[in-house]
């Protein structure tokens, strides 16, 4: 008796998951703000500020990436294709050195409630903790988006075990590479950042190619 009304529910059930989409999000920070404001001036921050939004929005385009929001420094954007969100980030690192800037970015891979054009969910929380827990001019992407790029030529660093503020158990989070070199960030002398709720596992840096990622 109780297998048809479970059948006759299905349409309701798959109603409520009609909203939801698998996408790849990136979040962006510029490192130090406040104290580039205060160093350069309100006018001159806001030349530069203006620069960096129309270097990331003309790069943008040009990776098949969508702007979501904008606040302050930052940017929320995704990407149909993770490989195409990480090789992004690390381009745009580059395209902004010559302001003097460094940017922070999280790339996550995960499935995101749609409510009137603007992302929800976990997975957005996720992506936002990554940015904030990267390091000056690096590029921390979740398991999850090493998974996915497997094959695509991208390499890591692992960066260990990660618990981030209200999502349940730990993650192991990677550092992507910048291009031919050893260098995961632009500057070694940045040591790991205490991110604002994030606790981690420091461990040995361990380099990881995406041929070999199964």
């Amino acid at each position: 008796m109780g297998q048809p009304n479970r059948h006759r529910r299905w349409p309701e059930d798959l109603e409520s998951f009609s909203h939801r989409v698998l996408t790849t999000l990136l979040f962006t920070d510029v490192v130090d703000s406040t104290g580039r404001v205060c160093e350069l001036g309100d006018r001159t921050w806001a030349e530069v500020l203006r620069t960096h939004h129309a270097r990331f929005r003309d790069r943008l385009g040009r990776f098949s990436g969508r702007e979501i929001d904008a606040a302050g420094d930052g940017f929320l954007a995704t990407f149909g294709i993770a490989s195409h969100a990480v090789a992004f980030a690390c381009a745009f690192h580059e395209k902004v050195a010559d302001l003097g800037l460094e940017v922070r970015t999280g790339v996550h891979t995960g499935e995101c409630e749609l409510d009137d054009g603007r992302l929800r969910g976990v997975a957005v929380h996720v992506t936002a903790r990554l940015a904030s827990l990267a390091r000056p001019g690096e590029v921390l992407v979740s398991s999850t988006v090493r998974d996915v790029v497997s094959g695509s030529g991208l390499r890591f660093a692992d960066r260990g075990l990660h618990e981030l503020r209200g999502v349940p158990g730990m993650r192991r989070l990677f550092a992507a590479r910048w291009g031919e070199s050893d260098a995961f960030t632009r500057s070694g002398r940045h040591g790991p950042r205490a991110a604002a709720g994030v606790r981690h596992r420091r461990q040995p840096v361990t380099l990881v190619e995406t041929a070999d990622a199964g």
